[in-house]
């Protein structure tokens, strides 16, 4: 199979790539796991102080909260040291197929592998989350980048939100079923008979609450397995339809030389023109929001029950809904940025990230979350969306290294959340308080802001 610009089985195939990982940032990494984690954190607590749970590992107390935030930072951190010089040899290579395989068969293992996580195995639940959390960011690095050689540049925006769409639907499909699973454990599993045993030293009452969250928890787990088998699954349609443009090594030199040099001559095209500070200063504006967003979408459900004690079941279904909304939301700002330009569009969902972060301060109800659920679920999928097209279109036309460039875009939004995740998780650890937390992250909002803002000819990134 060959890859074709603009074919719309192509294009439609990456797409699909949304499609079967996306299932990972939804079900893991921002619906069903982090509530679990609290759960048999607490379970597994050796020390509690003013409601606060702590844990050790490797010989250190943490919050169980912070700990979490810690696990994110260190996944990131490991997929922004690998991707700039795997993104260097794909290019060199031509072998970007190769690592998003790779990349994405690691994260599926894992995720399949935390099944087996349980309050007796904290810190084995917690590196596969990191190895989950390398492979979905890893392979990010070379999907974005076969963007540029599947579709021209006037459909970036199109392809893009289609994209980010699909991934919202997908994923939204295999958290209803996820849904069902947890919610109503007795239509699966054998809830009256577990009740029946624990009724020896329990109330019926407390027997049947004990046993459906025994079930509840095992559902959990059968969620995370099925995650791994939709993202390998439905991995294998990009898969077969994308293809590399091989390349060979110049005057012999290795791979992983090579790679470091396009990376080095990338960084000095971007320093050397006015047209390249243009791709500073968006790099600057997307790290920064970047710090803000990424941590706000992997600390909400937490924030959710910690601090408004919802149960999880309606932090599930407040997250779905704001996927419904976020489908929606990727083509609305789609097609605000046709009338009003890439980068205005971008600073109107700026400001409204400033004001979700200072409202989320000040919420105590759980009518107030859903509302501001369904105000992040509307500039959620558009923002992410439209700083991806926009940056296809800033990075110079002639480039063929478009996995190297990418890296630039992908390594900023790696270390984005490494540093916001981790400032997050020294934040709570420090004070116990989540709101604090939360409105710290109002910063990176504002100086995101700021470099986008900065950007000039605006007009020019219309699609």
């Amino acid at each position: 199979m060959s890859t074709h610009t603009n074919q719309n089985k192509t294009t439609w195939a990456w797409t699909m790539y949304d499609w079967a990982n996306s299932v990972f940032s939804l079900t893991i990494a921002t619906a069903i796991f982090p509530p679990y984690y609290e759960s048999v954190s607490k379970a597994a607590s050796t020390h509690v102080a003013d409601g606060i749970h702590y844990v050790e590992l490797f010989g250190f107390r943490f919050v169980n909260t912070a700990l979490y935030s810690y696990a994110v930072s260190a996944g990131f951190l490991i997929v922004t040291l690998l991707s700039p010089f795997l993104s260097g040899i794909a290019d060199a290579r031509g072998n970007k197929k190769f690592f998003l395989k790779a990349f994405c068969y690691t994260g599926a293992t894992a995720c399949m592998l935390l099944y087996f996580f349980d309050s007796s195995h904290i810190g084995l639940g917690l590196f596969l989350f990191v190895v989950a959390l390398v492979g979905f960011g890893g392979s990010l690095v070379f999907y974005n980048a076969f963007l540029p050689e599947i579709t021209t540049e006037e459909n970036y925006d199109k392809v893009s939100a289609r994209g980010f769409s699909m991934g919202y639907t997908g994923s939204v499909l295999l958290l209803i079923i996820n849904l069902v699973t947890i919610m109503f454990p007795e239509l699966f599993f054998d809830v009256a008979g577990k009740a029946a045993q624990l009724q020896a030293t329990l109330s019926e009452a407390d027997a049947w609450n004990q046993a459906k969250a025994h079930y509840e928890g095992v559902a959990s787990r059968i969620s995370f397995l099925s995650v791994g088998l939709w993202w390998a699954g439905f991995a294998q349609i990009p898969f077969y339809y994308l293809t590399d443009k091989p390349k060979q090594p110049e005057n012999g030199s290795s791979s992983i030389t090579k790679g470091f040099h396009e990376l080095v001559k990338v960084w000095r095209e971007i320093n050397q023109t006015t047209t390249h500070s243009r791709i500073k200063r968006y790099l600057l504006g997307f790290f920064f929001t970047s710090m803000g967003l990424q941590t706000v979408m992997y600390v909400a459900s937490m924030f959710g029950s910690q601090e408004l004690k919802l149960p999880t079941q309606d932090l599930i279904i407040t997250i779905l809904i704001i996927q419904l909304i976020a489908i929606a939301g990727a083509y609305i700002f789609s097609a605000v940025s046709a009338r009003a330009g890439n980068i205005y569009t971008l600073i109107i969902m700026s400001c409204i990230w400033i004001m979700i972060c200072v409202v989320a301060y000040s919420i105590h109800t759980a009518t107030e979350f859903y509302i501001l659920g369904a105000l992040v679920g509307l500039v959620m999928g558009g923002i992410q969306s439209l700083f991806r097209s926009t940056y296809a279109k800033i990075i110079p036309d002639q480039t063929a290294n478009t996995a190297s460039y990418f890296s630039f875009y992908d390594v900023s939004e790696k270390l984005a959340t490494v540093i916001g995740t981790l400032s997050y998780g020294l934040l709570l650890d420090a004070t116990g308080n989540m709101r604090t937390s939360i409105i710290a992250l109002t910063l990176y909002f504002v100086i995101g802001l700021f470099f986008i803002a900065r950007i000039k000819n605006f007009k020019t990134l219309h699609p």
